[in-house]
């Protein structure tokens, strides 16, 4: 199962049967190509690996952000081990405030059940992008409730740049089944620690539809910060 975007301008995105966004509608064609080989490019058997969990402090492969938003303040903890280029890409957006003012511009309550942000302000303008990644979805982490994954375009497996979902329910539509762009699903690299409870929140408001978004809460929530803590 695979996100997909309905138009073309910058980048959200529609589960075909899922009903999962993630961009605007419409793929991002001024996104650059992937900067890594493709999804063939190293073999995987899927892994059945639980969700990323906390580690020890101060683990340099496992470090902790913390994420403060209009509503509160969340904790994730992301893991290097299986994703480390992710994890890496991650670091650098926090290290280029790139997610400061950045807004939960979908929220999916269905048949999957996630909240996706870092790419657009809150007038939906989208923010300028890094060059995309490989995905590492085949690292063998699961969308269980709590994980951050990598949201990407439904027709390229390495196309994730600053997007992001956070599960809120067991989504394993979204978990890597095999190597084609239809079933390669979307990186997992870590797992909310503290303050959920402020997603589920994100999670239940009420949303409307845009000439070019699906989801849209109708009240605004922001990211007002994300720095690592540990």
């Amino acid at each position: 199962m695979y996100l997909s975007c309905k138009r073309v301008v910058v980048s959200i995105v529609v589960i075909p049967l899922l009903g999962l966004v993630g961009c605007q509608k419409g793929g991002d064609s001024s996104q650059p190509a992937a900067a890594v080989a493709g999804p063939n490019a190293e073999k995987s058997d899927g892994g059945t690996t639980p969700a990323a969990g906390p580690k020890s402090d101060q683990d340099p492969q496992h470090p902790v952000f913390e994420i403060e938003t209009t509503l509160g303040k969340c904790t994730i903890q992301l893991d290097g081990e299986k994703a480390p280029l992710t994890v890496d890409n991650f670091r650098n957006y926090v290290a280029k405030h790139h997610y400061e003012q950045t807004i939960f511009h979908q929220v999916l309550n269905g048949s999957v059940k996630a909240v996706l942000g870092g790419g657009f302000l809150a007038d939906l303008s989208p923010k300028k992008a890094l060059t995309p990644i490989r995905n590492e979805a085949h690292n063998g982490l699961k969308n269980r409730r709590g994980s951050i994954s990598m949201f990407r375009r439904a027709d390229d497996c390495d196309s994730a740049t600053s997007q992001f979902i956070i599960n809120l329910a067991d989504n394993d539509k979204l978990d890597f089944k095999g190597r084609t762009p239809e079933q390669y699903g979307y990186c997992v690299f870590g797992q909310v620690t503290q303050g959920i409870e402020v997603l589920d929140q994100i999670v239940q408001r009420p949303v409307h539809d845009t000439n070019n978004f699906d989801h849209v809460p109708v009240e605004t929530v922001a990211i007002k910060s994300i720095q690592q803590v540990k």
